[in-house]
């Protein structure tokens, strides 16, 4: 064991962490041993209430029992199945499932499931997707994917390249021809709002602008989050969403939603794209598609979409595209579990009822040391700090050890600290994670 490892603990070196700062980290590790209900254990025995739903993905609370026993079930029935020219029924009872609660109205239901293993994988399945359907209707010249600055979707080589972090940009190459919108975070005009803030729904007019840079006939796709939450909680300004939408439909864009994060009842509704109101032609998830419990991914596209691919002779494959653990059949199993606590406990409308509370506690850190922002939605949330000087994220990756140390778990980006607990919190929970970030605030200079 390494001197830097505490007492108990497994040697750390060989691990790689992702998105980890390794060796600070590796001096001061965080390790979790259990997780139940609400909380995790960490390695020395303390609960830790989670505030962040592990990483976006927990939506029905930790240990499930009804999932571990569904996957159980199923790794003993058949652990796995090919799905290249071959099939399992739970696949297609799985995605029978997911159409069933599919994004849209009747007339636009995004019904058609596409399965892939993670987030990352949706995105880029979703880009090849509309480049696919844009060769499919005589538009091969459209090739050109738009994303939007501030933007997460994932690390393929598609995702960074719509993405727009700079840190997951530096290094790696991107694909030809993408560009992106302004982002829609307004400080001046949008602090402390609860919702969608008033400002901004004339930063949409940035996709014209590119269609009149490149033409709009080299133009694919329009990929954004509807609520963006790895950049730190940007929500949509009124009108927005809607506004691209429309200049989507007038020239031929596709638009592409990533609700990876805001799927499956993070904002009170099914989908975003219900709780907005603005229904896209594709739609990405993962996360809470499985409560986290297998790594499992899932496109949702319009029919219209989909069938303009099912054309030419009935032996050739369609989307010349998958992956070995598409439709696992363990993933689909605490898929199907997820679907059903779901439906049963009532969680994908749950946070619409609980925001009015979840907003009032998060807005009552209004006027502590160094908070310069405060911005909720459904049941996230975003706690902006001013970055000490020549220090940038510092202050708050002292916020975030803090809390762990007192027993919460948070989530940060830069100098933002995010929240987007567990569908099944209750308002003594909210009053805690309200407690225990005040006084970290209060502490950390």
């Amino acid at each position: 064991m390494n001197a830097h490892n505490k007492p108990n603990t497994p040697t750390l070196d060989s691990y790689w962490m992702p998105f980890t700062a390794n060796r600070q980290f590796k001096a001061a590790p965080r390790l979790l041993a259990s997780a139940e209900g609400m909380h995790y254990t960490s390695i020395d025995g303390r609960r830790i209430l989670d505030g962040t739903a592990g990483l976006w993905c927990v939506n029905a609370g930790h240990g499930r029992r009804q999932i571990a026993a569904a996957v159980e079930r199923q790794l003993s029935t058949m652990d796995y199945a090919p799905s290249f020219q071959m099939g399992h029924p739970i696949a297609f009872d799985f995605a029978e499932r997911l159409a069933e609660v599919a994004p849209g109205g009747p007339d636009a239901k995004l019904d058609r499931i596409f399965f892939t293993g993670s987030g990352s994988e949706s995105v880029d399945t979703a880009l090849k997707i509309a480049l696919a359907y844009q060769r499919s209707i005589g538009q091969g010249t459209r090739t050109r994917l738009i994303g939007r600055e501030r933007g997460y979707h994932g690390v393929g080589f598609g995702g960074i390249s719509v993405g727009g972090i700079v840190n997951n940009r530096r290094v790696f190459p991107q694909l030809p021809g993408s560009d992106h919108l302004r982002h829609t975070h307004a400080l001046a005009k949008n602090a402390f709002v609860k919702g969608q803030p008033e400002h901004g729904a004339e930063l949409a007019d940035d996709l014209e602008r590119l269609v009149a840079l490149h033409g709009a006939e080299t133009i694919a796709a329009c990929i954004i989050e509807p609520v963006a939450g790895s950049t730190g909680v940007l929500i949509p300004p009124k009108g927005y969403l809607e506004r691209l939408r429309a200049i989507c439909d007038r020239n031929g864009i596709l638009l592409i939603f990533d609700e990876v994060i805001t799927g499956f009842g993070r904002l009170g509704a099914a989908f975003a794209t219900d709780y907005f109101g603005v229904t896209p032609d594709i739609v990405t998830t993962a996360k809470g598609l499985t409560n986290g419990a297998i790594p499992m991914g899932a496109v949702f596209v319009r029919r219209n979409v989909h069938d303009a691919l099912m054309h030419g002779p009935e032996g050739q494959i369609e989307l010349f595209h998958g992956y070995t653990y598409s439709g696992h059949p363990a993933a689909c199993a605490a898929g199907i579990a997820t679907l059903d606590i779901y439906r049963d406990e009532g969680l994908m409308t749950r946070a619409a009822a609980l925001q009015e509370d979840w907003h009032a506690a998060m807005h009552s850190l209004k006027g502590l040391p160094n908070v310069v922002d405060i911005r909720t939605i459904g049941l996230i949330a975003g706690i902006e700090l001013s970055p000490r000087d020549g220090a940038p994220g510092t202050r708050a990756y002292d916020v975030f050890v803090d809390c762990f140390e007192r027993g919460l778990m948070t989530r940060i980006t830069g100098d933002i600290i995010a929240f987007s607990p567990p569908l099944i919190v209750e308002k003594q929970h909210i009053s805690e994670i309200v407690s225990i970030l005040g006084d970290a605030l209060k502490r950390v200079k």
